[in-house]
Formats: C-alpha cells, sequence, structure tokens
C-alpha cells in the first residue's frame, strides 16, 4: 500500500508564495517521474510541473520563471516552489508520483490567490 501526503497549500497575496510538498510512504520499490497537476473546477487537469529521476524538469508556459519543481530522492518526497503568485492561479493542485509499477495520486491541496 502506498499514501501521498500533500502540504503546502494556503491562502497567499498577490505576488507572494507558496511551497507545496508532496512526501510518499508505504511499500515503496522504485520512484521514477514526479509530477504536480491542477485542476480548477470544470476544467480537465492539466499537468504544472514534472521532474524525471535523472532530475529533468519541464513546465507549463503558464508557470515557467515563476514555479520550480524539485524532488528529494531519500524522502521520496517532491516540492514545487511557487513564486509570484497571481489569482490565475487559485486551483487544486495534486502531486502524481510513479512508483514502481503503478501510479499514485495526492489528496490535493487548495492554493488561493485573491484578486
Amino acid at each position: 500500500q502506498v499514501q501521498l501526503v500533500e502540504s503546502g497549500g494556503g491562502l497567499v497575496q498577490p505576488g507572494g508564495s507558496l511551497r507545496l510538498s508532496c512526501a510518499a510512504s508505504g511499500r515503496i520499490f522504485g520512484i521514477f517521474g514526479m509530477d504536480w497537476y491542477r485542476q480548477a473546477p470544470g476544467k480537465q487537469r492539466e499537468l504544472v510541473a514534472a521532474v524525471s529521476s535523472g532530475g529533468s524538469v519541464d513546465y507549463a508556459d503558464s508557470v515557467k520563471g515563476r514555479f520550480t519543481i524539485s524532488r528529494t530522492n531519500a524522502k521520496n518526497t517532491v516540492y514545487l516552489q511557487m513564486n509570484s503568485l497571481n489569482p490565475a492561479d487559485t486551483t487544486v493542485y495534486y502531486c502524481h508520483i510513479h512508483i514502481d509499477p503503478n501510479a499514485y495520486w495526492g489528496q490535493g491541496t487548495q492554493v488561493t490567490v485573491p484578486s
């Protein structure tokens, strides 16, 4: 059994920062890609950032230069540092981790940036 626990969401003023964390625990034999997605009400879940097992990263155009994804393999944890937040970033963020042989979703954490 594998569990993902997210933390770090909340309310922040425009221009502010938040750091999301997602820790995996349980029967883990190998972790591959680690991603962050977000999903606004009535919209499809979109990929925000991804980091491979080798450390390669990729970002959605809307967050490039503002968000940074990183991982600590020894802690089975992925992070998302979010800077220069704006109201368009308001939504629920989900981590997604590929743990051999499956992939798992976190419970979601709300990020709110008021206009």
